[in-house]
């Protein structure tokens, strides 16, 4: 049974403030959990008894047998699976020296949580370990962002703090996004790199873009007078500005 207290404490984080006075954060849905569960320390497992039969390898510091009506009392989403869980937040130090050699995404401002989850993501599929944020980016660790992860919020390590400090302390070569920026397709790219990734409205702040070595965009491939939108969504530019830095790096093998 799930009681009162626990479907309390698993909805309170909703809230930032919960989380961060807690360190535990939310996660729903089976494929989630189970892909997050070997690298985190889960704390509350609650599912109904068919799911932890067919999952018994999910381990937990408390593991409730909870009916479906208790998890939809739980549960964030409109539409309820049949396990939700509280995990532990990990631990992330920045340390410049442990990125040396790596492609890092920094990501200045991005407030939607979904726009994170999904970049956080596409970092995972790319075998990008790091982003960076600034202070008034979204927290990964609101259940939207860990939704729109799907389990990569895990694996890639998520840093707050002085954006600017943290880049420059990287000592690598720095490519911001922007409308006017060079052709990413005829720009020389480095695989030891920040790549830095602007608000959804606004694009990179002033203070951000004094960093930036080297200005890319990704360019449209409709013909003028065909009518095109102004931009991207930040979570589409980063996975397509990734996969050239990868497919570049791959020619250089």
């Amino acid at each position: 049974m799930l009681s009162k207290a626990k479907i309390k404490l698993i909805r309170s984080l909703e809230n930032k403030k919960d989380r961060r006075a807690t360190g535990l954060f939310l996660a729903e849905g089976g494929k989630i959990i189970e892909d997050m569960a070997p690298y985190l320390n889960c704390r509350l497992l609650a599912a109904t008894e068919e799911w932890l039969a067919l999952h018994p390898d999910i381990k937990a510091g408390e593991t409730v047998a909870a009916s479906s009506g208790e998890i939809e009392r739980a549960s964030l989403m409109q539409s309820p699976q049949d396990v939700v869980a509280v995990f532990e937040m990990p631990r992330h130090e920045y340390s410049p020296e442990k990125l040396k050699g790596k492609l890092v995404i920094a990501l200045d401002g991005v407030q939607d949580p979904g726009n994170l989850g999904t970049i956080v993501r596409t970092a995972d599929w790319f075998g990008i370990d790091t982003v960076l944020c600034s202070a008034g980016c979204a927290d990964i660790y609101n259940p939207k962002s860990i939704q729109a992860s799907m389990g990569a919020a895990a694996r890639v390590a998520v840093l707050y703090g002085d954006l600017q400090k943290m880049i420059i302390e990287t000592g690598k070569p720095v490519f911001g996004t922007f409308l006017d920026g060079e052709n990413i397709y005829e720009t020389e790219l480095a695989n030891d790199a920040v790549i830095v990734m602007g608000n959804e409205g606004k694009g990179i702040s002033t203070k951000t873009e004094a960093v930036v070595t080297r200005r890319i965009t990704l360019p449209s491939f409709k013909g003028e007078g065909q009518g095109c939108v102004e931009s991207l969504n930040v979570a589409a530019a980063t996975a397509a500005i990734c996969a050239e830095f990868r497919r570049r790096d791959y020619l250089r093998q």
